[in-house]
């Protein structure tokens, strides 16, 4: 039973980051997913099994893919400089439109081949 509490604080950290990266406040991830805002709270805190249906309308609300949201984070881990560039690239590429990811991902096979 212990270990399932852990997976409701590691999940809802997550969220709580990914909210704050985003600078929403707990009343607005609320209002734009259809939830209230102590609903947010209790996610993050890891008081409450939330079904993966409010997890997927949390991830939209988020703008994030539903398993970002099980990318857990280690808060005392440092986050390195080359894991923040790959963070700032996937950031682009996720606003990229299909043509030019084909052509960006050609354009690092041929970098990483040399």
């Amino acid at each position: 039973m212990n270990e399932n509490r852990e997976v409701l604080k590691l999940v809802g950290a997550r969220i709580r980051a990914l909210r704050k990266e985003r600078g929403y406040s707990q009343e607005s991830l609320g209002e734009k997913g259809g939830f209230h805002f102590s609903y947010i709270g209790q996610i993050e805190r890891g008081e409450k099994n939330v079904s993966l249906v409010n997890l997927a309308k949390i991830a939209d609300s988020l703008d994030v893919n539903l398993i970002q949201l099980f990318a857990y984070i280690d808060e005392v881990t440092e986050t390195t400089e080359s894991e923040k560039q790959i963070t700032s690239i996937v950031e682009l590429l996720r606003e990229s439109n299909p043509a030019n990811l084909k052509l960006i991902k050609k354009i690092i096979q041929e970098i990483l081949e040399k």
